[in-house]
């Protein structure tokens, strides 16, 4: 049974969709949601105030034990220490969901993100596929649930939802709308769920995380090369060996030498600029 649940937007102040839809649900949620008990909520609302991402450190990395217990004055570090009683505590939550809605750069469209393979995300994965046939799901199970530092870990549940592509500090209507039917879709599955009217289910594909594969670094600390042309806004799309990935400032080309295929994601994601990340991988698996 799905007793509360928590949506949240501005946990990266930026991404506009969430932002808009808790400002529209805090107004009015949709009638057929009426028997759920649902809290929506902004997460850092300095750096929505600012338009950034955040003001000191990424607040959706936060969430783990040692950063929580940790002595760090940084705003969102304190600032995740609130919402951590607020919604969880993490390990003892108070909450049995938590949905965490961003927007990503990339094109990666509706993706659904769950971070575990266990029958309650899986009939949520399939109920997601079955209802919103054009949804990813991404899978992010390199490591345990408390091992993540993600805010929805929170929750004794938690998912995100990241949609794409979206400009930094942009709103999009057309991707406004896709996080708006994925959330509806997800409170959907809620209703169901706890009515027990989940049905046949079927087995759907989704996206397991595999690395992060860097930009090539040039010696003086810069980038020797960009996302090639082919790759970018190629989102969950085979990846095959000896296809370009990156083309280096003198015009030649780095070609993919890794598994094949893959399945590149969060190509060329903004966010990640800082890092030197050009993308993520993954494999395909029948959930």
């Amino acid at each position: 049974m799905l007793g509360r649940i928590a949506l949240v937007g501005g946990t990266h102040g930026n991404e506009t969709s969430g932002i808009q839809l808790i400002r529209q649900w805090q107004q009015s949620l949709p009638e057929r949601f009426c028997e759920l008990d649902v809290t929506c909520q902004f997460a850092n609302t300095e750096a929505m105030q600012a338009n950034v991402r955040f003001l000191d450190e990424d607040l959706n990395r936060q969430f783990t034990q040692a950063r929580l217990a940790a002595d760090n004055p940084a705003r969102e570090a304190q600032l995740a220490k609130q919402l951590n009683q607020q919604l969880g505590p993490k390990g003892s939550s108070q909450y049995d969901l938590v949905i965490d809605v961003h927007n990503t750069t990339s094109q990666m469209g509706a993706t659904l993100i769950i971070l575990e393979a266990d029958e309650f995300h899986v009939q949520m994965a399939r109920y997601v596929k079955q209802h919103m046939p054009e949804a990813n799901i991404l899978l992010e199970d390199e490591k345990p649930v408390s091992e993540h530092g993600y805010l929805c870990t929170t929750g004794t549940r938690g998912v995100m939802i990241e949609v794409g592509g979206q400009p930094q500090g942009v709103l999009r209507e057309d991707v406004y709308q896709l996080t708006q039917t994925m959330a509806e879709v997800l409170l959907d599955f809620c209703v169901a769920y706890n009515a027990g009217t989940l049905g046949e289910l079927t087995p759907c594909e989704v996206f397991r995380l595999g690395q992060e594969v860097g930009f090539p670094m040039a010696e003086d600390g810069g980038r020797d090369a960009m996302v090639h042309h082919a790759l970018q806004d190629n989102d969950f799309q085979p990846l095959l060996a000896g296809q370009p990935v990156f083309k280096r400032f003198d015009g030649s080309e780095i070609v993919w030498e890794g598994e094949s295929p893959t399945y590149p994601h969060f190509i060329n994601e903004a966010a990640y600029a800082k890092l030197h990340v050009a993308f993520a991988t993954a494999s395909q698996v029948t959930l």
